[in-house]
């Protein structure tokens, strides 16, 4: 098993584990990779060394534990909540003025219809989710 440290094409890096590098640049050809966080399929392989062991405890950099932190912070959210597509502000209202049950819901919204939402006292979070969290994951 090679583990590789992989950059996308905006510069978020991740982890990647391949049974060689044969089969990392086969995936990479076939556009089999994709960042976790974006979707971008731009990947490149960065540098590594051997992890290095201080008192017992792993040195990972602050970037990757904020991308992990985000990437289990979507799939919590991905996870807990219904897609309710282009509907999501016509959704929030009915929500908010008790027109259905209240529960959590997740979709797009235009810049202009989440502003309206947030003038009308409609609680919502613009949260952006990569296309692949919206796939199935192996």
């Amino acid at each position: 098993m090679k583990v590789l440290n992989l950059a996308c094409g905006q510069g978020h890096t991740f982890e990647g584990w391949f049974a060689s590098e044969e089969d990392f640049v086969a995936q990479c050809r076939q556009a089999q990779l994709q960042c976790p966080l974006c979707g971008d399929a731009t990947v490149t392989k960065k540098p590594s060394a051997p992890h290095v062991m201080r008192s017992g405890k792993q040195a990972v950099s602050q970037v990757q534990d904020a991308s992990a932190l985000w990437l289990s912070v979507a799939r919590q959210i991905m996870a807990q909540t219904t897609d309710v597509g282009a509907n999501f502000a016509e959704e929030a209202r009915k929500i908010h003025y008790g027109e259905t049950p209240e529960r959590g819901i997740r979709g797009t919204a235009s810049l202009e219809e989440t502003r309206s939402l947030l003038e009308e006292g409609v609680s919502v979070v613009p949260f952006p989710v990569p296309q692949v969290l919206k796939e199935p994951l192996q």
